[in-house]
């Protein structure tokens, strides 16, 4: 252990040597400048970088050893010991205050492993993250390196949700209720590297409310600070704050069944809302980068929006299949202008081909589509509404066999069009 910290430190001070002969100083920081990251599972880590002026995020890739940018600013990877490269759908960066720039590192198992199998062949324990930063004024370009250090993983890796599972019990990924029967149970299985508190709140989304953005399902720390009390709120169903251990999986119970909405007609979303909580392991500070005046807590950090969980109360008067129902929108809605629709209805077993009818209120008809197996929703097109003459409009689906005889046909159900 200590002559791995002696070869960490001779190699930060020879960094910071070639970093000063570089002929350019540089002017970009991050912190933290250095983290401990699990040698054989995903890591991820929240990172700061400022002052950032006049310059924009581009590449960022994991690497064994660093070279001088020249004729850039700092020192980039040696290309012969590229690791991978940071996933477009893992780059969570934005831009932070005036002067910051935010960035999750998400580590992929496949990077861990191959730093790991380097180290056994003798390279070094460590290896870096680096971000390139691409001048608008037709400057150099600039390097800015992390250090990452292989453990065994445990209490000394930042506190990060790698995979999250949100589902009823039993692993059915939709539900279908009836109006008034009580929802299954809810769980939500977590993988994780480090340990803390993790605490935050079950919430859903009610038919009719607007559903959320993809930043309102981000755990709270990977946001920057000043967004972090920005996100959508829904209604809450329950709070949990509980200690996890540093044994890399939980279990966490979901609220209770009476608590779980199932009288309005429509779609539900049950969200899962992580708040930040500190972890010394992952702390940011600002003031460290020239972006801020504070510590930044990354406690329960992820690099991916949490999972949203669907189910769907309707009550219909189905032919055929019991459960081939007419799920959304819900009877009697109304649809704001400029909103697309989308009409969605549950399966239908043996069928071969859907047909969705749309008429107005009169019975002429608007629209009519047919629809393979496995496809449970339609979006209509942008000129429905110009078509109508007279509201609201009145829809239905049947569910044909591979002789396009009818086996089921669900209730008719309508929808109103605003302006």
């Amino acid at each position: 252990m200590i002559e791995a910290a002696v070869k960490i430190t001779l190699l930060t001070l020879l960094i910071l040597i070639l970093a000063a002969t570089g002929g350019v100083a540089q002017t970009i920081k991050v912190s933290p400048t250095g983290v401990n990251v699990d040698a054989s599972n995903s890591t991820s880590v929240f990172l700061t970088y400022g002052p950032v002026v006049n310059r924009r995020p581009a590449e960022a890739y994991w690497c064994g050893e660093l070279v001088p940018a020249s004729p850039g600013i700092g020192l980039k990877c040696d290309p012969g010991t590229v690791f991978g490269a940071l996933p477009a759908r893992y780059n969570l960066s934005t831009a932070s205050g005036n002067l910051g720039f935010t960035d999750i590192m998400s580590i992929p198992p496949s990077v861990a492993r191959r730093a790991y199998q380097a180290a056994q062949v003798g390279a070094n324990a460590a290896f870096f993250y680096v971000r390139r930063f691409v001048s608008d004024s037709g400057g150099p370009d600039e390097f800015v390196a992390v250090t990452c250090r292989l453990t065994g993983g445990g209490a000394s890796v930042p506190f990060a949700l790698t995979d999250v599972r949100v589902t009823f019990a039993g692993d059915t990924p939709v539900r279908l209720i009836r109006p008034g029967e009580k929802a299954p149970l809810i769980r939500a299985a977590i993988i994780y590297t480090g340990t803390g508190r993790l605490k935050g709140r079950w919430e859903v989304v009610l038919p009719g409310e607007q559903p959320p953005e993809p930043e309102d399902l981000l755990p709270e720390a990977a946001l920057p600070l000043e967004r972090r009390g920005g996100q959508r709120r829904y209604t809450q169903l329950s709070r949990f704050n509980v200690f996890l251990p540093p044994t890399g999986q939980y279990v966490l119970a979901g609220p209770e069944v009476r608590r779980v909405p199932t009288m309005l007609e429509g779609p539900y979303l049950v969200l899962l809302r992580i708040e930040a909580t500190d972890d010394k392991e992952g702390d940011s500070d600002l003031t460290a980068t020239g972006s801020g005046p504070d510590v930044v807590h990354s406690g329960a950090v992820a690099g991916f929006p949490m999972p949203v969980l669907r189910y769907f109360v309707g009550a219909g008067e189905p032919v055929g299949t019991p459960a081939f129902i007419l799920l959304a929108p819900a009877e009697g809605a109304l649809i704001p202008p400029g909103q697309k629709i989308d009409f969605a209805w549950a399966e239908s077993e043996n069928a071969a081909l859907y047909r969705i009818e749309i008429e107005d209120e009169a019975g002429n008809p608007v629209l009519s589509a047919l629809l393979l197996p496995g496809v449970r929703s339609y979006r209509a097109p942008s000129w429905l509404k110009d078509k109508v003459s007279v509201a609201p409009l009145r829809w239905r689906v049947t569910a044909l066999n591979q002789a396009g005889v009818k086996i089921g046909e669900t209730a008719w159900r309508r929808v109103r069009l605003a302006g």
